[in-house]
């Protein structure tokens, strides 16, 4: 005798992931392994509502991690210093707070890179973008190179 379902299988088979979870999920993998290949011993909070996603310490000292998965668009990585959440009032997004962390990770997708920096360096900014491919207009002054940013600081 079946077992009766309270949903039909087609349901499940159409149901979307939450990619940009996803997204995420994986740039704090790819976080991870690029940290221990670096040395660093990776350490994981017990909470989502964390500031940070992971901690990375080497030497003595201990560094909260918030990682960004992203791509490159026109040629650059862009990166809003800003989180967001929704619930039942729709959604929310506030500032990150510079205090309650010590480095930003930002993994990637497109070009499978880790890149590093302080957000301190850029706190009067909403947001930085990390340059990969020359601009048009040759412009190379105030530029963040992307590949300037591939180790810890």
């Amino acid at each position: 005798m079946a077992i009766p379902r309270k949903f039909p299988v087609s349901l499940f088979l159409t149901m979307k992931s939450h990619h940009t979870k996803n997204k995420g999920d994986l740039g704090v993998l790819k976080a991870q392994a690029d940290l221990c290949a670096k040395g660093f011993l990776v350490c994981l909070p017990l909470s989502e509502h964390a500031p940070f996603d992971l901690v990375a310490y080497k030497r003595g000292v201990f560094k909260r991690v918030q990682v960004k998965a992203r791509t490159i668009k026109k040629g650059r990585i862009d990166v809003r210093f800003e989180h967001s959440y929704s619930d039942r009032r729709g959604v929310h997004t506030h500032r990150v707070n510079f205090d309650e962390l010590d480095l930003y990770c930002v993994y990637c997708l497109d070009n499978d890179t880790c890149y590093y920096f302080d957000p301190r360096h850029f706190s009067r900014n909403i947001f930085i973008s990390l340059r990969v491919d020359p601009p048009k207009n040759n412009q190379s002054q105030l530029v963040n190179w992307a590949d300037d940013y591939r180790e810890v600081p």
